[in-house]
């Protein structure tokens, strides 16, 4: 009695034709360029290229790719003399891990009459890689009652679009790097309209894909962002702490969780695929007991003159200390002031600024190395050496 129908929406593709020309010498002369400008697929006054104006229908199921949405047209159609009643269309999508009701509507058409049919267009945005199998179902029943059962099923594979990976750099001022290279692996080119990350609640972010040009901030990837089959682009992104947690060395500390990327892509006539990546988690620094770490230090300083750098000392241990700072010379930087001066008691998660004072006696790029912190109540010593760098240049001469 009825006849089903299932078939993929997808946009249409640019005809593609194989130019065939040869030089005016040859035997044919002119005769192939003529017949190629006279061919309607083709671009006026780019005849030899093979993209050509005109749209063509797909051909086949083609590729589905993770992120995109699928589309299909579902018809069941009355082949008989016969008037039906009571059919139920239902489609559902089979996946690894879950089955999904992808119907428009659940109630029953009351009759459908011959040569009449019932039409429903389903979408669904493809979150699994692997095969996913559609299974259309139709029942009804026909003019003498009897009750009518049938189904088919269509296979198909949902690819995996993009390859991304990620690698995290932990600054000694709290912030995190996070570099994440995006690869095209499909075979056309992609539109990336935005590749964006969501932080985690104890992070600020802040993108680092762009420059200031003019007053005009541009992307470091040109204005037209496209991404050639199995090309690579990196993004970078740095995270700040916020500011309640950025006073908790402790918290900082245990964060693994960074966040997630957003993905949105186009592809072909600009159909549009979106992924979004799991928690992005890094390995969490150790810092040890005691964390020591810069806050302000000059770039370039002048031979033999002293020099101002700003420490920050905080307990990252779950005791107090009692902490006696000690300034060991080296060869090149020498400390000013007393050393073996006692801080105090620093308590858990808590902090301090110390201002040094340095100069040094040899130029070029030198290390700031030589303090000791002492914990009197362990009597454990924590040493710190290549703290930073700095440049020494001679100082100018006065002329007189």
């Amino acid at each position: 009695f009825l006849i089903f129908a299932v078939m993929r929406l997808t946009k249409p593709t640019l005809f593609t034709n194989i130019p065939v020309t040869c030089e005016e010498r040859d035997l044919p002369g002119n005769l192939f360029n003529q017949l190629m400008k006279d061919d309607p697929s083709t671009v006026k006054g780019a005849e030899t290229l093979m993209l050509g104006e005109m749209l063509t229908l797909p051909q086949n199921f083609g590729n589905i790719f993770l992120g995109e949405t699928f589309s299909s047209y579902i018809s069941v159609h009355n082949d008989s003399n016969q008037v039906v009643k009571d059919i139920l269309v239902k489609a559902d999508l089979q996946t690894s891990s879950q089955r999904l009701n992808l119907s428009a509507s659940s109630a029953a058409v009351v009759e459908l009459k011959p040569d009449c049919c019932i039409d429903d267009v389903i979408h669904h945005e493809v979150k699994e890689i692997g095969t996913h199998i559609l299974v259309c179902a139709v029942s009804y029943t026909t003019q003498t009652g009897e009750k009518m059962y049938f189904r088919k099923f269509f296979k198909f594979q949902v690819l995996k679009p993009l390859d991304v990976k990620t690698k995290f750099y932990n600054a000694e001022t709290d912030e995190v790097f996070l570099e994440a290279q995006i690869q095209n692996i499909t075979t056309s080119p992609m539109f990336m309209e935005k590749v964006s990350l969501e932080p985690s609640m104890m992070y600020n972010v802040a993108e680092l894909n762009t420059v200031d040009t003019a007053g005009k901030s541009e992307s470091t990837f040109g204005a037209r962002t496209y991404l050639q089959p199995m090309d690579t682009r990196q993004y970078l992104y740095c995270l700040k702490p916020k500011q309640e947690f950025a006073e908790k060395a402790g918290v900082i500390k245990g964060v693994t969780v960074i966040g997630k990327l957003d993905i949105v892509w186009k592809t072909n006539l600009g159909e549009r695929g979106r992924l979004q990546t799991s928690q992005l988690q890094r390995m969490a620094p150790g810092y040890g007991d005691v964390r020591l770490s810069l806050e302000t230090i000059p770039d370039t300083v002048n031979l033999e003159e002293p020099f101002d750098i700003t420490c920050k000392i905080t307990n990252c241990s779950e005791r107090t200390m009692d902490l006696v700072l000690e300034m060991c010379n080296t060869n090149s930087i020498h400390w000013c002031g007393v050393s073996g001066r006692q801080l105090g008691k620093l308590h858990p998660s808590s902090s301090l600024h110390l201002a040094l004072t340095l100069l040094s006696s040899v130029q070029g790029l030198q290390s700031v190395s030589g303090l000791r912190l002492t914990d009197t109540f362990l009597k454990r010593t924590y040493e710190y050496d290549d703290i930073a760098q700095v440049c020494v240049v001679s100082s100018e001469v006065k002329q007189s």
